[in-house]
C-alpha cells in the first residue's frame, strides 16, 4: 500500500505526512527535533494566544499548525492544541514553547482560586452545589 502523503514534506503544504489507513507516518518526537523538555514551563491549561507576529525562521509542519490553532481563537489551552493536533502534551509544549521563543505565540499560566475566603472560592462552591443539585435531580 502506497501512503498518501498530504504535507509539507510532499507539495510544500504544512500538513505532516499521512497515510489513509495507519494515520501519521512519523514518529511524533519528530515533530520537536526528538526534544521532550521545552524551553519554557508550560502547563497542560495554560491558555495560549497568537501574537500575530510570524517566525523569521522556517519551523516545522506542526509548528504552523499549532500556530494556526492559536490564531484561530482567542485563548487555547495546551491539551487542545495537543488533542486537535494528535500529539504527546510534551511534543506541544516544545512545540509551542518554540513559537514562544520566536514571539509567534504567548502564554498564561492557569489560575486557581485560592481556599479560604477568596470570591472565586465562593463562585466554585456555589456552581459545584448546583451541579450536585442537578444530578440528584436526574436519580
Amino acid at each position: 500500500m502506497r501512503a498518501r502523503a498530504t504535507g509539507a514534506y510532499a507539495k510544500g503544504r504544512d500538513t505532516p505526512w499521512l497515510d489513509a489507513s495507519a494515520g501519521r507516518v512519523m514518529r511524533p518526537y519528530t515533530a520537536s527535533g526528538g526534544r521532550t523538555r521545552p524551553g519554557v514551563a508550560l502547563d497542560l491549561l495554560s491558555l495560549v494566544t497568537a501574537t500575530g507576529k510570524r517566525p523569521r525562521t522556517p519551523l516545522g509542519a506542526e509548528h504552523t499548525l499549532a500556530l494556526r490553532l492559536c490564531a484561530g481563537a482567542a485563548a487555547v489551552t495546551v491539551a487542545e492544541v495537543a488533542g486537535q493536533l494528535r500529539l504527546p502534551a510534551v511534543v506541544v509544549k516544545v512545540l509551542l514553547a518554540d513559537l514562544m521563543e520566536h514571539g509567534a505565540v504567548m502564554a498564561q499560566a492557569p489560575r486557581f482560586p485560592a481556599v479560604g475566603g477568596d470570591a472565586y472560592a465562593a463562585a466554585d462552591h456555589d456552581l459545584l452545589r448546583a451541579v450536585l443539585d442537578g444530578l440528584h435531580k436526574r436519580l
